[in-house]
Protein backbone atom coordinates (compact mmCIF):
# COMPACT_ATOMS: atom_id res chain seq x y z
CA UNK A 1 0.00 0.00 0.00
CA UNK A 2 2.59 2.75 1.01
CA UNK A 3 6.31 2.12 -0.51
CA UNK A 4 8.48 4.76 0.57
CA UNK A 5 12.30 4.79 -0.59
CA UNK A 6 15.53 6.43 0.19
CA UNK A 7 14.13 9.37 1.67
CA UNK A 8 15.63 12.62 3.00
CA UNK A 9 14.07 16.00 4.12
CA UNK A 10 16.19 19.08 5.39
CA UNK A 11 13.99 22.08 6.60
CA UNK A 12 16.06 25.27 6.22
CA UNK A 13 18.87 23.99 4.89
CA UNK A 14 22.09 26.40 4.68
CA UNK A 15 20.89 28.35 7.74
CA UNK A 16 21.47 28.22 11.43
CA UNK A 17 18.06 26.64 11.98
CA UNK A 18 19.04 23.76 9.67
CA UNK A 19 17.85 20.43 10.65
CA UNK A 20 18.24 17.09 9.02
CA UNK A 21 14.40 15.81 9.82
CA UNK A 22 14.23 12.21 7.26
CA UNK A 23 17.67 10.60 6.76
CA UNK A 24 17.45 7.96 3.97
CA UNK A 25 13.61 6.19 5.45
CA UNK A 26 13.07 3.21 3.87
CA UNK A 27 9.58 1.65 4.45
CA UNK A 28 7.01 -0.53 3.03
CA UNK A 29 3.76 -0.77 4.99
CA UNK A 30 1.26 -3.27 3.71
CA UNK A 31 -2.57 -2.84 2.75
CA UNK A 32 -4.52 -3.34 6.24
CA UNK A 33 -1.42 -2.87 8.48
CA UNK A 34 -1.66 -0.54 11.50
CA UNK A 35 1.15 1.18 12.07
CA UNK A 36 2.22 2.67 15.36
CA UNK A 37 5.57 5.09 15.69
CA UNK A 38 7.27 6.11 18.54
CA UNK A 39 10.40 7.98 18.83
CA UNK A 40 12.15 10.89 21.13
CA UNK A 41 10.82 14.82 20.48
CA UNK A 42 12.74 15.30 16.82
CA UNK A 43 13.21 12.13 15.89
CA UNK A 44 11.12 12.44 13.00
CA UNK A 45 7.84 10.79 13.46
CA UNK A 46 5.42 14.03 12.60
CA UNK A 47 8.25 14.69 10.23
CA UNK A 48 7.66 11.22 8.24
CA UNK A 49 3.57 11.50 9.09
CA UNK A 50 3.21 15.00 7.43
CA UNK A 51 5.94 13.44 4.41
CA UNK A 52 3.25 10.66 3.84
CA UNK A 53 0.46 13.50 3.92
CA UNK A 54 2.14 15.72 1.51
CA UNK A 55 2.47 18.46 3.44
CA UNK A 56 5.76 19.23 2.08
CA UNK A 57 7.99 17.61 -0.82
CA UNK A 58 11.03 15.25 0.28
CA UNK A 59 14.36 16.79 -0.96
CA UNK A 60 15.29 13.23 -2.98
CA UNK A 61 13.65 9.94 -2.80
CA UNK A 62 9.87 8.60 -3.71
CA UNK A 63 6.72 8.03 -1.90
CA UNK A 64 3.99 5.36 -3.58
CA UNK A 65 0.64 4.74 -1.93
CA UNK A 66 -1.51 2.00 -3.58
CA UNK A 67 1.20 1.87 -7.08
CA UNK A 68 0.59 5.49 -7.46
CA UNK A 69 3.40 7.86 -6.95
CA UNK A 70 2.82 10.72 -5.04
CA UNK A 71 6.29 12.06 -4.12
CA UNK A 72 5.73 14.95 -5.83
CA UNK A 73 1.68 15.68 -5.12
CA UNK A 74 0.61 18.13 -2.76
CA UNK A 75 -1.46 17.13 0.27
CA UNK A 76 -5.08 18.43 -1.21
CA UNK A 77 -4.19 16.60 -4.29
CA UNK A 78 -3.87 13.33 -1.90
CA UNK A 79 -7.31 14.46 -0.39
CA UNK A 80 -9.44 11.07 -1.66
CA UNK A 81 -6.41 8.65 -0.40
CA UNK A 82 -5.09 10.02 2.61
CA UNK A 83 -7.08 11.20 5.77
CA UNK A 84 -5.76 12.10 8.63
CA UNK A 85 -6.52 13.02 12.99
CA UNK A 86 -4.10 15.83 14.62
CA UNK A 87 -3.50 16.05 18.02
CA UNK A 88 -5.47 19.26 18.31
CA UNK A 89 -9.13 18.49 18.62
CA UNK A 90 -10.11 22.09 17.15
CA UNK A 91 -8.49 21.21 13.93
CA UNK A 92 -10.38 18.85 12.30
CA UNK A 93 -13.61 20.20 12.08
CA UNK A 94 -15.15 23.50 11.55
CA UNK A 95 -17.01 25.16 14.97
CA UNK A 96 -19.37 27.34 12.92
CA UNK A 97 -20.80 24.93 11.04
CA UNK A 98 -23.20 21.69 12.24
CA UNK A 99 -22.26 18.13 13.27
CA UNK A 100 -23.92 17.33 10.02
CA UNK A 101 -22.06 19.81 7.67
CA UNK A 102 -19.19 18.96 8.91
CA UNK A 103 -19.48 15.35 8.10
CA UNK A 104 -20.80 16.11 4.63
CA UNK A 105 -17.88 18.25 4.14
CA UNK A 106 -15.70 14.94 4.84
CA UNK A 107 -17.84 13.19 2.56
CA UNK A 108 -16.83 15.30 -0.34
CA UNK A 109 -13.44 15.22 0.12
CA UNK A 110 -11.32 14.80 -2.57
CA UNK A 111 -14.46 14.39 -5.17
CA UNK A 112 -14.32 16.07 -8.10
CA UNK A 113 -18.76 16.16 -8.75
CA UNK A 114 -20.70 17.32 -6.02
CA UNK A 115 -24.22 16.14 -5.72
CA UNK A 116 -27.04 18.82 -6.16
CA UNK A 117 -28.92 17.71 -3.55
CA UNK A 118 -26.94 18.12 -0.12
CA UNK A 119 -28.51 17.77 3.39
CA UNK A 120 -31.81 15.72 2.42
CA UNK A 121 -33.74 12.33 3.48
CA UNK A 122 -31.49 9.99 3.14
CA UNK A 123 -28.53 11.38 3.65
CA UNK A 124 -29.17 12.92 6.97
CA UNK A 125 -30.37 9.16 7.58
CA UNK A 126 -26.67 8.14 6.70
CA UNK A 127 -25.31 10.61 9.01
CA UNK A 128 -27.58 9.68 12.06
CA UNK A 129 -26.44 6.31 11.59
CA UNK A 130 -22.66 7.52 11.51
CA UNK A 131 -22.71 9.50 14.62
CA UNK A 132 -24.97 6.93 16.14
CA UNK A 133 -21.73 4.26 16.15
CA UNK A 134 -20.19 6.79 17.88
CA UNK A 135 -22.09 6.05 21.65
CA UNK A 136 -21.79 9.98 22.53
CA UNK A 137 -25.43 10.40 21.99
CA UNK A 138 -24.58 12.94 19.40
CA UNK A 139 -26.94 11.25 16.85
CA UNK A 140 -30.23 13.66 17.80
CA UNK A 141 -27.84 16.57 17.42
CA UNK A 142 -26.79 16.93 13.98
CA UNK A 143 -27.88 20.28 13.63
CA UNK A 144 -25.92 21.54 16.89
CA UNK A 145 -23.12 23.22 15.61
CA UNK A 146 -19.76 21.38 16.22
CA UNK A 147 -17.85 24.07 18.06
CA UNK A 148 -21.05 23.49 21.26
CA UNK A 149 -18.85 20.03 21.83
CA UNK A 150 -16.51 19.00 23.97
CA UNK A 151 -12.71 18.06 23.01
CA UNK A 152 -13.04 14.48 23.24
CA UNK A 153 -16.87 14.37 21.16
CA UNK A 154 -15.24 16.88 18.43
CA UNK A 155 -11.90 14.47 18.22
CA UNK A 156 -14.26 11.52 17.95
CA UNK A 157 -16.15 13.37 15.34
CA UNK A 158 -13.14 14.09 13.62
CA UNK A 159 -12.16 10.08 13.95
CA UNK A 160 -15.23 9.56 11.76
CA UNK A 161 -15.09 12.20 9.62
CA UNK A 162 -11.31 10.80 8.90
CA UNK A 163 -13.09 7.60 7.68
CA UNK A 164 -16.44 8.05 6.04
CA UNK A 165 -14.87 7.76 2.72
CA UNK A 166 -12.82 5.06 3.35
CA UNK A 167 -9.16 6.34 3.18
CA UNK A 168 -6.53 4.23 1.89
CA UNK A 169 -4.56 5.42 4.31
CA UNK A 170 -5.37 6.91 7.84
CA UNK A 171 -2.50 9.45 9.58
CA UNK A 172 -2.80 9.92 13.12
CA UNK A 173 -0.80 11.78 14.92
CA UNK A 174 -1.01 11.91 18.51
CA UNK A 175 -4.70 11.64 18.41
CA UNK A 176 -5.77 11.56 21.46
CA UNK A 177 -2.51 13.68 23.49
CA UNK A 178 -4.71 16.26 23.99
CA UNK A 179 -7.51 14.63 25.68
CA UNK A 180 -8.13 13.78 29.43
CA UNK A 181 -8.12 10.13 30.12
CA UNK A 182 -11.34 9.09 29.93
CA UNK A 183 -11.82 10.55 26.43
CA UNK A 184 -8.42 9.40 25.31
CA UNK A 185 -10.00 5.96 25.98
CA UNK A 186 -13.00 6.17 23.97
CA UNK A 187 -10.97 7.68 20.88
CA UNK A 188 -8.40 5.17 20.70
CA UNK A 189 -11.62 2.35 21.40
CA UNK A 190 -13.34 3.45 17.89
CA UNK A 191 -9.98 3.86 16.23
CA UNK A 192 -9.82 0.16 16.80
CA UNK A 193 -13.02 -0.32 15.65
CA UNK A 194 -12.81 1.95 12.30
CA UNK A 195 -9.29 0.92 11.46
CA UNK A 196 -10.67 -2.93 11.81
CA UNK A 197 -14.07 -2.23 10.17
CA UNK A 198 -12.85 -0.86 6.83
CA UNK A 199 -9.25 -2.97 6.61
CA UNK A 200 -7.58 0.38 6.77
CA UNK A 201 -4.21 0.92 6.49
CA UNK A 202 -3.32 3.19 9.22
CA UNK A 203 -0.20 4.92 10.52
CA UNK A 204 0.09 6.41 14.10
CA UNK A 205 2.09 8.70 15.76
CA UNK A 206 2.14 8.46 19.96
CA UNK A 207 4.02 9.18 22.86
CA UNK A 208 2.04 6.45 25.10
CA UNK A 209 4.90 3.17 25.17
CA UNK A 210 1.55 1.18 26.36
CA UNK A 211 -0.83 2.56 23.33
CA UNK A 212 2.75 1.43 21.05
CA UNK A 213 2.45 -2.18 21.95
CA UNK A 214 -1.55 -2.79 22.38
CA UNK A 215 -2.47 -0.91 18.89
CA UNK A 216 -1.65 -2.29 15.47
CA UNK A 217 0.46 -4.85 14.06
CA UNK A 218 3.85 -2.90 13.95
CA UNK A 219 5.69 -0.49 15.64
CA UNK A 220 8.37 1.75 14.47
CA UNK A 221 11.12 3.57 16.45
CA UNK A 222 12.56 6.37 15.25
CA UNK A 223 15.88 8.54 16.38
CA UNK A 224 17.53 11.56 14.65
CA UNK A 225 15.40 10.96 11.61
CA UNK A 226 16.19 7.73 10.85
CA UNK A 227 14.11 4.57 11.78
CA UNK A 228 16.01 2.09 14.26
CA UNK A 229 13.88 -0.34 15.12
CA UNK A 230 11.06 -2.24 13.31
CA UNK A 231 8.91 -4.33 15.95
CA UNK A 232 6.49 -7.00 14.57
CA UNK A 233 3.24 -8.27 15.95
CA UNK A 234 5.23 -11.28 17.62
CA UNK A 235 8.01 -8.95 18.83
CA UNK A 236 5.32 -6.47 19.98
CA UNK A 237 3.42 -9.40 22.09
CA UNK A 238 7.23 -10.54 23.47
CA UNK A 239 7.61 -6.47 24.37
CA UNK A 240 6.92 -4.38 27.44
CA UNK A 241 6.89 -0.76 28.28
CA UNK A 242 10.35 -1.00 30.10
CA UNK A 243 11.93 -3.29 26.79
CA UNK A 244 10.78 0.57 25.28
CA UNK A 245 12.43 2.68 27.35
CA UNK A 246 15.37 0.47 28.14
CA UNK A 247 15.93 1.31 24.28
CA UNK A 248 15.37 4.93 24.61
CA UNK A 249 17.55 4.78 27.73
CA UNK A 250 20.53 2.85 25.46
CA UNK A 251 20.15 5.81 22.57
CA UNK A 252 21.16 8.51 25.22
CA UNK A 253 23.88 6.94 26.89
CA UNK A 254 25.32 6.69 23.28
CA UNK A 255 24.63 10.38 22.46
CA UNK A 256 26.09 11.36 25.44
CA UNK A 257 29.13 9.22 24.95
CA UNK A 258 29.52 10.74 21.56
CA UNK A 259 28.93 14.18 23.28
CA UNK A 260 31.77 13.80 25.67
CA UNK A 261 33.88 12.24 23.02
CA UNK A 262 33.56 15.70 21.21
CA UNK A 263 34.52 17.70 23.82
CA UNK A 264 37.46 15.76 24.47
CA UNK A 265 38.58 16.15 20.77
CA UNK A 266 38.21 19.70 20.83
CA UNK A 267 39.87 19.75 24.11
CA UNK A 268 42.61 18.40 22.36
CA UNK A 269 43.08 15.06 24.58
CA UNK A 270 42.04 12.91 21.93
Amino acid sequence: MIKINDLHKTFNPGTLNEVYALKSINLEIARGDFVTIIGTNGSGKSTLLNAVGGNFLPDSGTITIAGEDVTNKKDYQRAAAVSRVFQNPFMGTAPNMTIAENLHMAYLRGKRRYPRRGLRGARMATYREAVGQLEMQLEDRLQNPIGTLSGGQRQALTLLMSVVTQPKVLLLDEHTAALDPKSAVQVIDLTKRFVAQGNLTAIMVTHSMQQALDLGNRTIMMHQGRIIDDMSARDKQRATVDDLLDKFADLRKVERLTDDMLEELKRGYL
